[in-house]
């Protein structure tokens, strides 16, 4: 199994969106590459942690590729937006692939210049090395299948 770590935005669309992708193992949101230990949703809305909102994706792959998971991750966010994604505006909702395998790294920044091509505005997400993770709350966890109305800024429909 291998992992690779999101931002898009509020987590609750992102991990519902890759836990219906056939190859994904697990998924769990949280908080990222900020700067306080154990932070809670509070204190990250509230900035000053540094933290991104985060799906892991933990994923097999010989089912499905980084490529792929890499692609279907560009479909979901407006890469060219700072610190925001659909009604969401906050440092924690910048984009962000966070990667835990450094030979990850040229099928990452490979699949950014391909998604590059198409916007005329330089794509702002980061592709950084995880620093760290922490679980978000439960109530968190399988957010839009616990609250199946719950706001995503992510179209869901097809998925």
């Amino acid at each position: 199994m291998k992992k690779i770590v999101f931002g898009g935005g509020c987590f609750w669309g992102v991990e519902a969106y890759f836990k219906r992708t056939e190859g994904v193992i697990s998924t769990k949101v949280g908080y990222a590459n900020g700067t306080v230990q154990h932070p809670t949703y509070q204190e990250v809305c509230r900035g000053g942690t540094g933290h991104a909102e985060v799906t892991e994706v933990v994923y097999d792959p010989s089912v499905v590729s980084l490529k792929s998971l890499l692609e279907s991750f560009w479909t979901i966010i407006d890469p060219t937006l700072i610190n925001q994604q659909g009604a969401d505006i906050g440092t924690q909702y910048r984009t962000g692939i966070y990667y835990l395998d450094s030979e990850d790294v040229p099928v990452i920044k490979a699949s950014r210049d391909r998604e590059q091509e198409k916007y005329e505005g330089n794509i702002v997400t980061e592709i950084e090395p995880l620093k760290n993770f922490f679980d978000a709350e439960d109530y968190h966890q399988d957010y839009l299948t616990k609250n199946p109305g719950g706001y995503c800024h992510i179209d869901l429909t097809d998925r």
